[in-house]
C-alpha cells in the first residue's frame, strides 16, 4: 500500500467538471487528487502567417502556474519577463499530443488555442493538463461545429519510489522518486510520449516496460473519465 491506503496501481481521485468557464467554446476543470488544473479551448477565425491560404488549421497550446498553485508564492513568468524553459517544454508537450489525434487539414483556416492553468499543484500537473485539454477540446470542436479529435489522449504519471513502481505521483512521491516518468497515449493504447528519467538510479529495460504497462492500465481508466465528461 502506498501513503494514503493507495494501492501502488490505483490512481488519486479523478474529477473532471465541464463547462467551468462559460466564456470558452469548451473548458474543463480536472483535478488528479489535490493536483487541480483549469484546461479551456478557444477557436479562432485565423492561422499563423506560414499557413495562410493552405486551407489547413493550426492547434497550440499555452501552460501556466498560479502563483498561490504551489505552498510557497510563485513568481509570475510575466513578471520576471520570460518563461521559464520547464513551462516552454510542457507547452509544446500539449501541443504535441493534442495534434498527434488531430488531423488539422480538417479543421480549415481556424486556429485553437488551448490554455492550461494550475490552480494547485500537487504532482502530475502535465499530464492532468493533457487529458484535461483533450476534454476541452473536444467540447469546443463540437461547440464551433468543427471535426472531434480522431482518437482520445490521456497521460498519467508513474515512477519507482523506494524499489517500487507506483502510479500516478503525487509531490511527495515525485520528490522522493528514483526514476520519473510521464506516459501520454491514445485510447487505443498507441504511445504519444515517454518522457522517463533515472533521478537517482538507473533503470532496466524491464522497469520501463512494467512502467509503461502500469500508466496503460491509469490511462485507460482516466479514458473513461474522459469520455464520461464529453458524452
Amino acid at each position: 500500500m502506498t501513503r494514503e491506503g493507495r494501492r501502488h496501481d490505483q490512481l488519486r481521485p479523478v474529477e473532471i467538471v465541464t463547462d467551468w468557464v462559460e466564456q470558452a467554446t469548451g473548458s474543463a476543470l480536472i483535478s488528479f487528487g489535490g493536483t487541480r488544473v483549469l484546461c479551456t479551448a478557444s477557436v479562432e477565425e485565423s492561422v499563423p502567417r506560414w499557413l495562410a491560404g493552405t486551407g489547413r488549421g493550426w492547434l497550440t497550446a499555452e501552460y501556466g502556474m498560479l502563483p498561490a498553485s504551489t505552498g510557497q508564492r510563485t513568481q509570475r513568468e510575466a513578471s520576471a519577463g520570460k518563461q521559464k524553459g520547464r513551462t516552454v517544454e510542457i507547452q509544446r508537450l500539449l501541443g504535441r499530443s493534442l495534434r498527434a489525434v488531430y488531423d488539422l487539414k480538417t479543421l480549415g483556416e481556424h486556429t485553437v488555442w488551448i490554455d492550461c492553468d494550475v490552480i494547485q499543484a500537487d504532482g502530475g500537473t502535465r499530464t492532468a493538463s493533457i487529458s484535461g485539454a483533450w476534454v476541452a477540446l473536444t467540447l469546443a470542436a463540437r461547440r464551433a461545429g468543427l471535426p472531434e479529435p480522431a482518437d482520445l489522449v490521456g497521460a498519467v504519471s508513474v515512477g519507482i519510489v523506494g524499489g517500487e513502481p507506483l502510479l500516478d505521483l503525487d509531490y511527495s512521491e515525485d520528490s522522493a522518486a528514483d526514476v520519473d516518468m510521464n506516459v501520454v497515449m491514445t485510447g487505443d493504447g498507441r504511445l504519444i510520449e515517454v518522457q522517463a528519467t533515472a533521478e537517482r538510479v538507473p533503470f532496466s529495460r524491464k522497469e520501463l516496460d512494467a512502467l509503461v504497462d502500469l500508466a496503460a492500465a491509469g490511462i485507460t481508466e482516466v479514458g473513461a473519465k474522459q469520455r464520461e465528461a464529453v458524452a
